[in-house]
């Protein structure tokens, strides 16, 4: 786990096991391992100078990367439920930012820039209300919990400025 926030939380190297059918519940236990390398993510030096894409895009694979990571290995039914419902939440919240940024690249408008620049910004807040809230029920660690906020804030803060900005633009273009 050393190298757990630069590269994404935590890569699996389990190999893939050719498994059985539970005929009683009909369900596999094969293991598919993703052949996939997984691209380093950014770091603390290269998010100073990233535009907001680019930070949102390293935002969402480290999310994606830590639910990945929180449904590795032997859970009760109870944290498994929790950590599936709250992840997906989160996933879709995290990607959500990155998605909107992307659409805002090309806007046909200041008004549509700002809508879609609004809705990464509510999402980026919701996102970092999940982090919390895993956090706070256990099950990320204090370092995690504060790399992952820390990135979710500077997501925010950059929406936060650009909206502004740009709310500010569209009521002069008004006068």
């Amino acid at each position: 786990m050393t190298d757990l926030l630069n590269y994404g939380i935590m890569e699996s190297n389990k190999p893939y096991k050719k498994g059985t059918t539970d005929k009683r519940n009909q369900e596999s236990t094969d293991t598919r391992k993703f052949e996939g390398q997984m691209k380093p993510l950014m770091t603390e030096e290269e998010k100073k100078d990233a535009q907001v894409l680019e930070l949102s895009y390293d935002f969402s694979c480290r999310i994606i990367r830590l639910y990945k990571y929180l449904n590795e290995g032997k859970l009760s039914k109870a944290d498994r439920d929790i950590i599936d419902a709250l992840g997906r939440q989160l996933v879709r919240s995290a990607t959500s930012i990155n998605a909107n940024m992307n659409e805002a690249q090309h806007p046909q408008s200041d008004a549509d820039f700002l809508s879609k620049a609004s809705i990464a910004l509510k999402e980026a807040r919701e996102a970092n209300n999940w982090i919390k809230m895993f956090a706070d029920n256990g099950y990320l660690d204090q370092r995690m919990y504060e790399s992952l906020s820390h990135d979710g804030q500077r997501i925010i803060k950059i929406l936060i400025t650009m909206t502004s900005k740009v709310r500010t633009r569209i009521h002069e273009n008004k006068e």
